[in-house]
């Protein structure tokens, strides 16, 4: 099991790393790619239609702007593809944001927060434990982390009360 990763800048890793990063320490293989819509429509397809036959399982798709990067794979598949709509332009994103989430009826495009990159992961790493419990483990694991360390915070704060 392989996740595709594409972004349409070399200017969109900074805000795409955390993904990459969750995706290695859970240890889940992934392809990165830079390809444009607009400008590598056919670079974008290929990467697409070659990462179906290699394994890719769901796609994450990072794009600013008016972010059609994330439709055009959808069009191209029926492997869930999660969209990062990222802050690229004045408008901070929300740009980006409302052309992710308007896509067509039929054609779906899972939208995350502006910038945020390590749900996207996330929720890909949940939509593949649906069939790998060593996977589904590794989540329920780090989510029982994040609860001991809220529960820490809480307790450093309740000390000094």
């Amino acid at each position: 099991m392989k996740v595709g990763i594409l972004i349409g800048s070399d200017s969109d890793f900074p805000i795409m790393k955390p993904a990459v990063e969750f995706l290695k320490s859970f240890g889940i293989e992934f392809e990165l790619r830079v390809a444009s819509a607009h400008r590598t429509p056919n670079r974008v397809r290929e990467f697409v239609a070659n990462g179906e036959k290699s394994g890719i399982r769901a796609f994450i798709v990072g794009a600013g702007a008016a972010a059609h990067l994330a439709g055009v794979v959808a069009s191209y598949t029926t492997l869930p593809v999660v969209a990062v709509p990222i802050n690229a332009t004045p408008l901070n994103g929300l740009d980006a944001l409302l052309s992710t989430v308007q896509m067509p009826s039929g054609v779906p495009v899972a939208t995350m927060a502006v910038n945020g990159a390590k749900n996207s992961a996330i929720f890909v790493a949940e939509i593949l434990a649906l069939s790998d419990e060593s996977l589904a483990k590794k989540l329920k694991d780090y989510r029982e982390d994040m609860a001991d360390k809220v529960n820490e915070k809480n307790l450093r704060v309740q000390s000094q009360l």
